[in-house]
Formats: C-alpha cells, sequence, structure tokens
C-alpha cells in the first residue's frame, strides 16, 4: 500500500499515515498539498493523507480549497497528537537562536513559546523539511521546530521539547482515495455548501439536519475564492450518506442551496495516535 503525504520524511504527516495505515505502508513524499492529491489522482499512490485542522491553530484553510477543487473522497480521519521539540545544529545553545523556521501551523502552534523567548519566526513548506534544510546548511542563530523523529533523521540537538502552547494540541487528518467508504457504527460525513443571498437560506439548510436529529460536529464559512464577500460553508455530521436521514437531509439541502458536494462519509476516529509513541516506534 502506497500512501502519499506532504513534507519530508519525519513529519507529522508521515507519523499520521503511519499510525493509520501500519508501519508496513509506503509513505510517498511530496512537496506540496497538491502534489499529494495529484498523486492519488494519477494512481501512483493508492490514499493520501492531509492535516486539515489542529486544535489551537485551527484549519488548515489551503487544504479545504484543494477539497472543492478535487474529486476525491475522504475515506478516514486520523487524529493525531502532537509534540513540538525546538531543534537546532550541535554546538548551539538556546541563547544563540535568533530565528526559528517550521510550517506555519507549528509557529502557530508555539507561538507563546516563541514571544515569550523574543524569536524570529519566519515560515517554512513543512516542520521535517526545515529540519533537513538546518542539518544540511548549519546556518547559525536559527532553529527549527519538528519532530523527535525528524530531529533523529536530520541529526539535529534538541534545544526544547513539547514547546507547543497547549498539552492539548491535536491535530486531524483525513485519508483520501478515489473510492467511498462503506457505511460503519460510527460514521461521519464532511461536505461543502453555499446558500442564496437571501433571509434565512443558512438556517433552512441547517434545518434539514435538525429535524431529522442529526447533530453538526463542525460548520465554518470561508470566503469564496473567485467571489469577494460571499462565503462558502464547510460541515461536518454524524452519519453516512447512505443512512435514510442523511440520505433525506442531503437532499433537502439541494433544494434549499446553491450548490452541494460530498468530501466524503467515513468512520470517525475513535481515540488518537500519540507522536511520541509513533517517534518510539521508529
Amino acid at each position: 500500500m502506497r500512501v502519499a503525504y506532504q513534507g519530508a520524511p519525519g513529519s507529522y504527516s508521515e507519523m499520521a499515515l503511519h499510525g493509520h495505515f501500519g508501519a508496513d505502508a509506503d509513505g510517498l513524499a511530496c512537496e506540496t498539498f497538491a502534489d499529494v492529491l495529484s498523486a492519488v489522482e494519477s494512481g501512483r499512490s493508492d490514499y493520501g493523507i492531509l492535516p486539515v485542522e489542529n486544535s489551537i491553530a485551527g484549519s488548515v484553510n489551503w487544504v479545504y480549497e484543494l477539497l472543492i477543487e478535487h474529486d476525491l473522497r475522504i475515506c478516514a480521519e486520523v487524529i493525531l497528537r502532537v509534540h513540538h521539540a525546538l531543534l537546532a545544529c550541535h554546538g548551539t545553545a538556546l541563547d544563540d537562536v535568533r530565528v526559528v523556521r517550521s510550517h506555519p501551523q507549528a509557529l502557530a502552534q508555539c507561538r507563546r513559546y516563541l514571544e515569550r523567548h523574543h524569536l524570529i519566526a519566519e515560515a517554512a513548506a513543512d516542520t521535517a523539511g526545515a529540519a533537513h534544510d538546518l542539518s544540511a546548511s548549519r546556518e547559525p542563530g536559527v532553529a527549527v521546530i519538528a519532530s523527535r523523529t525528524a530531529a533523529a533523521l536530520a541529526d539535529l540537538k534538541i534545544l526544547a521539547p513539547g514547546i507547543e502552547d497547549s498539552p492539548f494540541n491535536y491535530t486531524r487528518f483525513v485519508a483520501l482515495s478515489l473510492h467511498d467508504a462503506p457505511p460503519t457504527k460510527h460514521s461521519k460525513t464532511s461536505i461543502v455548501f453555499t446558500t442564496p443571498h437571501r433571509s434565512g437560506a443558512l438556517h433552512k439548510c441547517l434545518g434539514e439536519f435538525a429535524s431529522r436529529g442529526l447533530s453538526l460536529c463542525k460548520i465554518e464559512s470561508r470566503p469564496r475564492a473567485s467571489r469577494p464577500w460571499q462565503y462558502i460553508f464547510y460541515l461536518d455530521f454524524e452519519g453516512h450518506c447512505q443512512d435514510p436521514a442523511c440520505e433525506a437531509a442531503l437532499s433537502g439541502m439541494l433544494r434549499q442551496s446553491s450548490f452541494v458536494k460530498m468530501l466524503g462519509s467515513y468512520p470517525v476516529a475513535d481515540c488518537a495516535i500519540d507522536d511520541s509513541a509513533e517517534e518510539e516506534k521508529q
């Protein structure tokens, strides 16, 4: 089984894929989120895995944009407990560090630590990639935020472990494929939709779920990229799209909304994977 992910070996996405698909899964490292989707669409990978939201920093908006543009289905969700570490080249002390590089999500999850130590944050493409780049450049005064696995792979020193702002730092990933996941006892469905610009339109759409006793797990609005000041809604609700109540709610939404796209129905993650445990396996 081959699973595409964004980043370099040692990234949190790689940990999530092995935590869900198993240690024997063959990871295909991709440079960008879009490359992950393309790998699945072209058949170079059986699945893809992407981060969609973090319990501290919120949604990964670019991934949601890509889910609209591509016709892949979410077939599973993976919750990863994330521990961030501050890494630097051997011989570097914490007092020597002036600049910290990492993925913007990782920087946001460690914002208070960076502010407390008066460190300048610089964005990088991914956490593990930043670690490998620093190992190659040996740039003085620079550190990165990444996992302990990335530190070992890039031969970097851990200056400070556990620097995330909250002990409850979880990232939700979704696994993507060309096929729908079958119904399970505990499923979740993700959709994206827009409403007509008239009073009560959103209320009527959400009422399709309330009237059938379906619980919403998430709703978020984002500006439409091509239409300023118009908004698109991302919605997760309990149940599988093939369940009679869910099917009826979606049919009702089609009548009330301007646009509906199914992102997938998939099993609810019953527990979180701890990245420290995944690091110990490696």
